[in-house]
This record gives C-alpha cells, sequence and structure tokens, in this order.
C-alpha cells in the first residue's frame, strides 16, 4: 500500500458520502489520445515478460472487481472494468513464457493511449518497504507501538476507493449509538488506544514508525531472530496530509532540499518539535502480519513486485491496468536514460491524486528507500486500452454511448 491508505452512523455515512460525490462529479476532465508502441520510449528494450507477470498477478481481482455493482462514477480516461476482465482473460489463458511473447501479447491485444489533461506532465514519485529492528513486547529501546486494526473500526468507503475521498472520513468508529470519528495521530499518540490490547509490535523509533505509515508496509527483524513482514490494514479515517508540504509551506525547510532523508534527520534532531509537526498529519496507519512468503501487498491484495507496481489514483484509473511510463528525469532505477517502463496499476496512495500521478513501488530496504526519497519527477502515462475499447473508438463512438467511459478518444487512424 502506497503513501498513505458523527454522533449518528447515518450522519457519518452521508458527510462522507456527500463529499466524495461532490469530489468525484467535479474531477477534472483528462481525455486519452491514441498513439502507437514506436511512440513508447525504450518500449522495444523493455522487459515484457516481467511487465506480464505482474498483469497476470492481478487478474483474478480484476475479474472480480468488474462483477461487483458499483455506483461510482467512471472517470474519463479510466479503462472500463468488463472490458480489462476480457483482456485478464486472455493473458490467463496465454501461453507466454519468453520476453518475444509476452510484447506478441501487449502488442495484439492493446493499445497505448496518452492521458491528455491541462498540464503538459505528471508527476511520478516513489515508496518501498522499510526494513526495521523491532520487539513483540515493549522492553528497552523498543517503545512505539505498531497497532493492529481495531475491532469497531467501520470502512465508510472501500478501502482501493478511499485514495479518492479527498475530504471527509473513510473510516468511523463503530459505537453502541452509531458512529463517530476515530481519534486522531495526536490522540493515539497519546493514549488514546492504551489498555485495548491492539500492539502488534514495538519500534526503536517514532519518526521510523511514522515513515512506515505512510508507505503501508514494513519487514521487522525481531530480537528472538526472527522477521515478520507487516502490511496496511485500515487507517483512523482522517484524510492524509504532507508534513513535508508543511515545512516548505510554513518556509521551515526549503523545497529544494526537501526529501525523505532530509525530512527524517529534521524530525530526529528535535523529538518534541518532531512529534509536534507529525501530528499535522492526523492519519494514522494499522498493520497486520503477513503469512510467511508474503510480500507486501498492494490496494488489490496481490504482492507488490519491485519496479513494476504503481499506485495510481483511482478516480482516474481501474486497478489492474497496464501503464507505460515514460520519466526522462529518473536516472537512479539502473538506467542513465531514465525510467521507461511497462507498469500495472495495482496500489492506492493516499497522496497519489490526479490523472497522471503515480507511485512507482522500488522495492525493500535502503537502497529502495533512498531511491524513493530522492525520486520525484515529471513524467507520462501512456494507458494500454484492451483493443476491444479501441476499435470501440475508432468507429468513432464516444465512450458514455456504449461503453462505460466519459471521454472521447483520438483515433489514430
Amino acid at each position: 500500500m502506497a503513501k498513505d491508505a458523527s454522533p449518528a452512523k447515518s450522519a457519518a455515512k452521508k458527510s462522507a458520502s456527500s463529499k466524495g460525490k461532490a469530489a468525484r462529479n467535479s474531477v477534472p476532465e483528462a481525455k486519452l489520445e491514441a498513439a502507437s508502441f514506436a511512440d513508447l520510449i525504450g518500449w522495444e528494450t523493455d522487459d515484457h515478460l516481467k511487465a506480464f507477470k505482474t498483469f497476470v498477478k492481478s487478474c483474478n481481482d480484476a475479474i472480480r472487481m468488474a462483477e461487483r455493482p458499483t455506483t461510482r462514477a467512471i472517470a474519463q480516461c479510466r479503462v472500463p472494468g468488463s472490458v480489462l476482465a476480457s483482456a485478464c482473460r486472455l493473458a490467463q489463458s496465454a501461453d507466454v513464457s519468453t520476453k518475444a511473447a509476452a510484447k506478441a501479447f501487449f502488442e495484439a491485444n492493446f493499445a497505448p493511449h496518452r492521458v491528455v489533461h491541462t498540464k503538459n506532465e505528471g508527476l511520478l514519485t516513489g515508496y518501498y518497504e522499510p526494513v526495521m529492528q523491532g520487539s513483540r513486547t515493549r522492553q528497552g529501546k523498543f517503545q512505539t507501538p505498531v497497532y493492529k486494526r481495531p475491532t469497531d473500526l467501520m470502512n465508510v468507503v472501500d478501502e482501493a476507493d478511499r485514495a479518492s475521498q479527498p475530504d471527509g472520513l473513510t473510516h468511523v468508529r463503530r459505537t453502541s449509538s452509531g458512529t463517530s470519528a476515530y481519534p486522531t495521530r495526536a490522540q493515539i499518540e497519546q493514549g488514546a488506544l492504551d489498555g485495548k490490547g491492539l500492539e502488534l509490535l514495538y519500534l526503536e523509533d517514532a519518526v521510523e514508525a511514522f515513515f512506515m505509515h505512510i508507505q503501508g508496509s514494513g519487514r521487522v527483524e525481531l530480537t528472538d531472530g526472527t522477521t515478520v513482514r507487516i502490511n496496511y490494514d485500515g487507517k483512523n479515517g482522517h484524510p492524509y496530509s504532507s508534513i513535508g508540504r508543511y515545512l516548505i509551506e510554513n518556509e521551515i525547510l526549503p523545497a529544494n532540499k526537501m526529501s525523505m532523508q532530509a525530512l527524517g534527520k529534521w524530525l530526529r534532531e528535535d523529538k518534541e518539535r518532531g512529534q509536534k509537526v507529525m501530528w499535522q498529519n492526523q492519519s494514522y496507519v494499522f498493520f497486520r502480519e503477513l503469512g510467511d512468503g508474503e510480500g507486501p501487498m498492494g490496494a488489490m491484495q496481490v504482492e507488490l513486485t519491485p519496479g513494476r507496481s504503481l499506485a495510481v489514483d483511482p478516480a482516474y484509473h481501474a486497478l489492474g491496468t497496464p501503464i507505460y511510463l515514460s520519466v526522462p528525469g529518473l536516472k537512479g532505477a539502473k538506467k542513465d536514460d531514465g525510467f521507461h517502463r511497462l507498469m500495472v496499476a495495482q496500489d492506492v496512495g493516499s497522496a497519489i491524486k490526479g490523472a497522471e500521478r503515480g507511485d512507482i513501488y522500488f522495492g525493500s530496504g535502503k537502497a529502495a528507500g533512498k531511491l524513493a526519497g530522492t525520486t520525484r519527477h515529471a513524467g507520462n502515462f501512456y494507458v494500454l486500452l484492451p483493443v476491444a475499447a479501441e476499435a470501440a473508438a475508432g468507429q468513432g463512438l464516444r465512450f458514455g454511448e456504449h461503453l462505460q467511459w466519459q471521454t472521447t478518444v483520438k483515433s489514430a487512424r
């Protein structure tokens, strides 16, 4: 899971749903314009087999999601779930075991389309799985608790849609008289959940725990020599707020010096000062322990693939959609000519909002963390549109008349 991730029950739901509906109905227009695979920088040399395996990993969930009834307003550049499900079934039955076969599959069954919106470029950032030291019990230096999901926590919106909720509550506390807002980060860290038996484990560093909340997962090396993975399992429902932006806007740290490493250093220099700034982000994440062999899970509940899994805004893109990224300025991901790669939308994040806004999953550990912490680059999305939808667009159909779509795709013909 990427970057973070009322007195009466009816009132809480009404408030959140009405705000969410208003936000969805006011989503700025974003169009798809047909391109060709020749337009995609690096397409010929990409590892299409890795992309294909990542795509297939999402397919069971993409098919299930397409079968669910939904009241969601279909976004303007969003691949229809039924069309994506059809492409998934083709992938599941295809005999693809080489890079060449994978490349041929994508070229035969998809057509690339550039996401066009009010800006010329989008924004790409990165996230990762931190590796930390921890303890099952509160002892010595391990004093910062990591909480599991409370039994009285209730979702107001589906987890896959929570990033599309710009304000209002995504989760609430269920009580005998209805629902109420869950405690904020500050209230929780001041003891609001003490004595409830929710402690999953303990970490040494409160800043480290804060960053793990933003990343949505972590690998913890315990004092008994074992290692466990923990993953996002809900949040307190309050909107995510970037403390990096808070420090920049209040002229505490300059924008050109901001990185995850610089932010961590500043927060640790004065613990009391750092804690008060971290409390500016009222969102608080709960975790669950994963089983043996499981890796970090995204919003689709499939294991994330380093360098192939992408967190997107689900208001614009259906989870499971293949998206080709072109990020010329990102030169730290093994190639000096930038990051040009076929990704799969498998995750969401509270800070990931917009038609061409993405968060690249880079993997586990310090090297991945360093790359993620310094990734903030302009880039472009090319949505791979299943040919069934592309063929309809080529006939001059307006999406929304014969497909569940709300924009016109410019034909390459």
